[in-house]
């Protein structure tokens, strides 16, 4: 089943270890989505053409998955959820009590969760996490 749901499955250890992993994977997200949304938003405020923009860096080193594939969901205004704000908070929520349990300071993942958490009290908790732009342009 685990095969047919993604393309790696991997075992990670003992009972909890693919929960840690899970919210492991979510602090990644945690960053790569602020630095994205900055970046387009400072890109914006630059002039810069914002597809030539993520087509340039998207290209080196700041090539990300979320930067493919939410980038042009964000120029678009499209906002619907691959993954809800509101899971998104939760789940945010959980790192950061685990990383308490492990007395782990990790104020970037803070930082974000407090500003996923001033977008779903604007009304945004439904919408995906790529939303995340639009406390950057209100525009949107």
């Amino acid at each position: 089943y685990f095969k047919m749901m993604g393309r790696t499955v991997k075992h990670m250890g003992g009972a909890g270890d693919g929960q840690n992993a899970k919210l492991g994977n979510q602090i990644v997200i945690a960053g790569t989505m602020t630095g994205m949304c900055e970046a387009l938003a400072f890109a914006k405020s630059c002039g810069l053409d914002l597809d030539e923009f993520i087509e340039a860096v998207g290209g080196g080193s700041a090539a990300t998955w979320s930067l493919k594939n939410y980038g042009p969901r964000i120029l678009k205004g499209d906002f619907a959820p691959g993954f809800f704000i509101k899971h998104y908070i939760k789940d945010m929520k959980l790192a950061e009590e685990a990383a308490d349990e492990m007395d782990l300071d990790l104020p970037a993942l803070t930082v974000t969760r407090e500003l996923y958490e001033e977008l779903a009290e604007g009304g945004y908790e439904n919408s995906g996490t790529q939303a995340l732009y639009c406390l950057y342009d209100p525009e949107e």
